[in-house]
């Protein structure tokens, strides 16, 4: 099957399932299935005397009854089904909060979701919970246990302000890069917990993001009531499509930094399908409902695209993986830098480090977080490499200064260019990152060999 195939070639499956609603919407919809065999147990109904009708959580007119038995066996029946009969690795759940709710309260101790983490047959499978629903109570971002994962969707908001220029949000940009631990970080956890996201099924392609300042969905037939109006994205002063050279590079350089951002980010990364080689739903940002060219993958084959996204996969693989397993708290600063050749072992440089660091070298200052432009650079280090990422969102190159200048530095990334790498440019013992780009560099801690940038 289908499954057994992308296992051959190491890709792993996560279904989508949804539990938290049934097709026969409210009051008014249709006998399709429990309805039909028993309303009052399958869905949640209001207990107040004479206030009737459904508890919607969902926005689809019903929510589940996950408090009764019929309802949990319905769900972990199908799950270990789709494990048993297909193999798959996981799920991925809709409103998850929904199945975690007693009344308007959410627990991540609620009995489904225990079972469902516990269960012999789901033990060790992926769950993925998108942590929110629409009822009181409905955002918890981060309030689920281990094993379970969760969208972030801090992150998504993070980086689409932070690359549009709004001010205020680098200081937040520096918690997403690092695994965002105040949300995370509980119940035995891993950066694994949070996943990233720029895009997702829901909302605007990563090629619209950069091509309209507003939802074009009068192709619903909703009279673009519907979509969500937020969403922080920039037409860069043209709204849709342009062939204009220009306003096209300078689009495509902020998606590949946006991108950049997505991968280098402690935590677990989910890019959009289509998103590696620039689909487009036309502005249309709540396209499900369209069963056409306007809803389906348009393979034009942005090859450039194509190869960067590849560069970013491997660049993360062959990072050390100390950034997946654990979050960073030992910090360096740019005067008590460890040595260089890391020959020390009680050195910092033997354990696992991070350094918030300015342009000129300089450790970054409060009002440097918070500053409407102040380029900065992450340097993490653990026993093996060195690794520098350097953030430019400005309109102009900077020149940053190179840590333990002695060693010997590799170029990695630079998201300025199609190719995404290309040779250092390198100015008296600094790198030159250009105008909305992200730079890596990495040096490996065995090497102490003196710099060619000297």
């Amino acid at each position: 099957n289908a499954v057994r195939v992308f296992h051959h070639a190491g890709i792993e499956v996560v279904l989508d399932v949804v539990f938290n609603h049934s097709a026969e919407g409210g009051a008014q919809g249709p006998i399709l299935s429990m309805r039909g065999l028993d309303n009052l147990t399958y869905y949640r109904f209001n207990p107040q005397p004479g206030a009737g009708g459904f508890i919607d959580v969902t926005g689809c007119g019903n929510t589940l009854n996950f408090t009764h038995p019929s309802v949990e066996r319905l769900v972990l029946d199908s799950l270990r089904y789709w494990v048993q009969a297909l193999d798959v690795d996981g799920f991925r759940f809709d409103l998850a909060v929904a199945l975690g709710r007693n009344g308007d309260q959410f627990s991540a101790r609620h009995g489904l979701l225990e079972k469902i983490s516990t269960d012999p047959v789901l033990s060790g499978r992926r769950l993925v919970a998108e942590p929110w629903d629409v009822g009181p109570n409905g955002y918890q971002l981060g309030a689920f246990a281990a094993p379970w994962r969760e969208w972030n969707d801090r992150f998504r908001d993070t980086v689409r302000a932070y690359w549009r220029g709004d001010p205020g949000v680098q200081a937040d940009l520096g918690r997403r890069l690092h695994g965002s631990n105040e949300l995370f970080e509980h119940d035995g956890r891993t950066p694994a917990g949070g996943i990233n996201f720029v895009t997702a099924h829901d909302g605007f392609v990563l090629e619209d993001l950069v091509s309209y300042n507003d939802k074009h969905n009068l192709a619903n037939g909703e009279d673009n009531r519907d979509g969500h109006a937020h969403n922080l994205s920039d037409n860069m002063g043209h709204e849709g499509e342009c062939t204009d050279p220009v306003l096209r590079a300078a689009r495509d350089r902020r998606k590949r930094a946006m991108l950049a951002t997505l991968f280098l980010a402690q935590g677990t990364p989910m890019l959009l399908g289509g998103d590696e080689f620039g689909n487009s739903q036309q502005g249309n940002n709540n396209a499900y409902c369209q069963d056409g060219p306007l809803g389906w993958l348009q393979w034009n084959h942005d090859h450039d695209l194509v190869s960067y996204v590849a560069r970013l996969s491997s660049l993360r693989a062959s990072s050390n993986p100390i950034w997946r397993l654990k979050f960073v708290h030992k910090r360096w600063t740019a005067e008590a830098m460890p040595s260089s050749d890391g020959a020390d072992p009680a050195s910092p440089v033997a354990d696992a480090a991070i350094a918030w660091l300015r342009a000129d070298g300089s450790d970054l200052a409060e009002a440097d977080w918070h500053a409407q432009d102040c380029p900065f650079a992450l340097l993490r280090a653990d026993n093996s490499v060195l690794e520098l990422c350097c953030f430019n969102r400005s309109h102009e190159s900077v020149h940053f200064r190179l840590p333990l200048s002695n060693r010997r530095w590799e170029g990695k990334l630079d998201s300025s260019v199609s190719e995404g790498v290309s040779e250092l440019k390198l100015v008296e013992g600094r790198v030159v990152v250009e105008p909305c780009s992200v730079v890596v560099l990495h040096s490996r801690i065995e090497s102490s060999i003196t710099s060619r940038n000297e």
